[in-house]
């Protein structure tokens, strides 16, 4: 299994746009990827305007896949001028449980 913890920081003032292109997304992924087996976004409790997507695909063939789908290219194009930064991506394979 296959875990993404990816963090997106919102640029002044674009927090509620932000929060609404990616609560969309997760929509969309969960409405037909194969291999997700979950796909959630949180935002911190100390800071409303950090975002965090906990990912998790069956495979890394998943993982890939959804890397090339039409809807995460569409969510590039609509994140600019959301963002406060660079997102962080890390990803992590699963070694035990």
């Amino acid at each position: 299994m296959i875990t993404i913890v990816a963090k997106l920081q919102a640029a002044p003032g674009k927090e509620g746009e932000l929060r609404a292109v990616l609560a969309e997304m997760v929509g969309k992924v969960r409405a037909g990827e194969p291999g997700v087996v979950n796909y959630s976004l949180h935002t911190a409790d100390n800071d409303p305007t950090l975002f965090m997507f906990y990912e998790q695909y069956a495979s890394a063939e998943a993982f890939d896949a959804h890397g090339k789908t039409d809807h995460m290219r569409a969510m590039g194009g609509k994140l600019a001028g959301l963002l406060g930064g660079r997102p962080v991506i890390e990803r992590f394979t699963q070694i035990s449980g």
